[in-house]
């Protein structure tokens, strides 16, 4: 176990071998660094790790075990030479959690409260499961998971976060990310508004300028999506748009839910009403295919994740648009500012202005009763329980939004107040 009176002699892997060391055999237990970092909030199947547990299973074999699986790595001890050559790779993250450098360096702490409150918004039996897509009508009222990333990669899970779900409107902040990276602000706003529409969120309205309200409601989304590589064929827009995706979620789990988009695209009346109407109003670019950019809006709504990844995704944006796993830039921080802003002012539907007030962070739920929260500088949060309000929010996940800046300074504007716990490496201002 670690003895952090050791007498170190230099070098950040020999204060780590020292650390670790067992005096008698002079080696590092790797599945005690292991646990260790689980206490901080990093996981084994981090990818920052992989060089790691690699060339520990590469040491393993080459010395003891020929016959090791690669991914039996946890149980090696490690002479000084032999660690350091398997770490150096893998020293950055190792180094930052050991020191508590971490964004939530109390990470036992923190996740004792949400745990708390997780439990606390289990017993919430309100709310009714949305049933206007046939597909969604059977999604089981009592599945709830929650999953949290922050900014420097420190992940847990609570409930089904195993459990798939398709994103639905959740998938707009990324889409209207993607668009602005891709085009720009100026070319997106040419199309789209930036305003909360006041309507429900497939309203057939428009704003005083015949365009949609903003990128967060059925009709602005429609509007990006057709922005989308609008010259490429569908397959190769699909593509796109997924690979996207994929990096926000570090390669987490990102798939696709035929039945989902089928049931979708057979019961869209108000989408293709809405299409219609804003093709009347001459919102889209010349020669849009309307039936290529819906069908793209209902395969992107009908994108399947769990909450486990989508806790990445919100962090990449609470990043910056830097993935937290592997510090790959996804979109650049103009985009993230203006994503969060319409998730904050936007995206919990009719129920926003009361959202921003109350909880006070970007979000964005959808119909399937999942919901991302994003933590700017700090963390995001995938929340995932399919009884809705009437306002077509998950129940459980806006009670746990409301408990979790009653316990933490998480609110925009907790700076001009005082907060019950303070846990963390980052100021809000």
């Amino acid at each position: 176990m670690a003895n952090y009176s050791t007498r170190v002699t230099g070098g950040t892997m020999d204060v780590i071998f020292d650390l670790y060391r067992n005096r008698d055999t002079e080696t590092l237990s790797v599945h005690e660094l292991l646990k260790s970092l689980h206490k901080c909030g990093i996981r084994e199947d981090d990818p920052r790790l992989n060089s790691f547990i690699r060339a520990v299973a590469d040491e393993e074999r080459r010395q003891f075990l020929p016959d090791l699986p690669p991914s039996e790595s946890t149980a090696a001890n490690l002479d000084r030479d032999a660690f350091k050559r398997c770490v150096s790779g893998s020293i950055g993250i190792i180094a930052k959690a050991l020191k508590k450098h971490l964004v939530v360096p109390d990470w036992s702490t923190f996740v004792a409260v949400v745990t708390e409150i997780f439990e606390s918004c289990r017993k919430i039996n309100d709310g009714k499961v949305a049933d206007y897509i046939p597909q969604l009508a059977r999604s089981n009222p009592s599945s709830w998971a929650l999953s949290i990333c922050t900014v420097d990669g420190q992940r847990r899970s609570w409930g089904n976060s195993s459990l798939s779900f398709t994103l639905q409107s959740v998938s707009k902040p990324f889409t209207y990310a993607i668009a602005l990276e891709e085009l720009g602000a100026d070319e997106v706003h040419g199309y789209v508004g930036q305003e909360p529409s006041g309507r429900l969120f497939n309203e057939i309205c428009l704003n005083h300028n015949k365009k949609p309200h903003n990128p967060m409601i059925n009709a602005g989304a429609i509007l990006v999506v057709s922005l989308l590589k609008r010259n490429n064929s569908l397959s190769d827009r699909f593509d796109f748009a997924l690979q996207q995706l994929k990096n926000f979620a570090c390669n987490g789990y990102v798939g696709f839910n035929n039945a989902v988009f089928l049931s979708e695209r057979e019961t869209a009346d108000r989408n293709y009403a809405l299409s219609y109407y804003m093709r009347e109003h001459k919102c889209f670019p010349r020669n849009t295919s309307l039936q290529d950019t819906l069908d793209l809006y209902f395969q992107l709504c009908s994108i399947e994740t769990n909450t486990d990844t989508l806790a990445v995704m919100a962090a990449t944006l609470a990043n910056g648009g830097v993935s937290p796993l592997g510090a790959k830039r996804v979109v650049c921080n103009r985009a993230v500012r203006d994503t969060l802003s319409l998730m904050y002012s936007c995206g919990m539907y009719d129920y926003s202005g009361q959202f921003a007030f109350t909880v006070g962070l970007p979000a964005k739920s959808g119909v399937s009763g999942d919901l991302m929260i994003v933590v700017p500088n700090v963390m995001g949060i995938g929340i995932y329980s399919p009884p809705l309000d009437s306002l077509g929010n998950t129940v459980r996940g806006v009670k746990f939004a409301k408990q979790l800046v009653e316990k933490f300074n998480f609110h925009n504007y907790d700076s001009v107040v005082s907060c019950p716990i303070v846990l963390f490496n980052v100021h809000v201002e």
